[in-house]
């Protein structure tokens, strides 16, 4: 006889999984950002750039 299924379970390990995606890919973008920064290139239209308050 098979187990009932567990919604809570399996719905936990989708959240689980899909954190944990967006942790790798934003370590990633911060990892390129750090690179094109250190080789002096100009930055993507995705990058967060710090910019003096011009007050």
């Amino acid at each position: 006889m098979a187990f009932k299924p567990n919604y809570n379970q399996q719905r936990a390990e989708r959240t689980r999984a899909k954190e944990q995606k967006k942790q790798e890919k934003l370590q990633r973008r911060q990892e390129e950002s750090e690179r094109r920064k250190a080789a002096g290139l100009p930055p993507e239209d995705g990058d967060i750039v710090d910019e003096p308050d011009q007050s």
